[in-house]
């Protein structure tokens, strides 16, 4: 340790107050963290590319330091899906510190990782009040039993109103209309379960029809839209 002059001049005080980490709540337990041995809990965060054109939602579970799962979920930018891919090889395994200084290719999964760190090491965490913590697969949860990321995804114009092409629901086929052409209603495809029935030996159409649903008046529509191409 080199000191500069005037501090190799000073005359010694002792340092009277030396209360140490305050503490944070980490899976119902106040711990002082000191080392990131110290980090454990489950939580999650959103992140942004500089030009703002995609966006990641990145999920982590933490044990003694360690991330042991992790989920990453982008949208808006097709190059992102190739960085989550790599990020979701190279994140498990890490200290929460290796991963904040890892690059995650993406800028976007970079800032979710820079603000999930935020949270766990001041202990915001999903699971701060949870006994032990959440399991390992808790991240999965989040997927549903299709595990397809819950996507939202609409569109509108003033000059011809909304579409609606995406809901958790599933794929929009079709928008339900009143007499004043108001949306009522939608018909909707789940890719997870029609992917479930092939899966499980149906054939495509046979899929296609059984994984079907509907949201809302479309009994009383009067008449049924396709939102991509009407």
């Amino acid at each position: 340790m080199i000191y500069s002059h005037e501090v190799e001049t000073m005359c010694p005080i002792a340092q009277g107050v030396a209360h140490g980490a305050a503490p944070i709540p980490e899976e119902a337990k106040w711990v002082k963290a000191k080392e990131i041995s110290d980090i454990s809990g489950f939580t999650h965060g959103i992140g942004w590319c500089a030009p703002q054109q995609g966006t990641c939602k990145l999920t982590l579970n933490v044990k003694e330091g360690i991330i042991q799962e992790a989920l990453v979920e982008t949208i808006g930018c097709s190059g992102m899906t190739h960085s989550a891919a790599m990020a979701s090889e190279s994140l498990p395994g890490r200290t929460v510190l290796e991963a904040l200084n890892t690059d995650l290719v993406c800028d976007a999964i970079n800032t979710a990782m820079r603000e999930l760190f935020l949270q766990i090491v001041y202990g915001r965490s999903q699971s701060a009040f949870s006994e032990g913590g959440l399991v390992v697969g808790a991240g999965l949860e989040d997927l549903g039993k299709g595990l397809r990321s819950q996507v939202g995804t609409m569109y509108g114009t003033l000059a011809k109103g909304p579409r609606y092409l995406e809901m958790t629901d599933g794929y929009v086929t079709g928008l339900a209309l009143n007499e004043d052409n108001e949306i009522i209603g939608y018909k909707f495809v789940n890719f997870g379960k029609m992917m479930d029935f092939i899966k499980a030996g149906d054939d495509a159409n046979t899929a296609f029809e059984k994984a079907q649903g509907q949201y809302g008046r479309v009994a009383h529509a009067v008449k049924i839209v396709d939102p991509r191409k009407e």
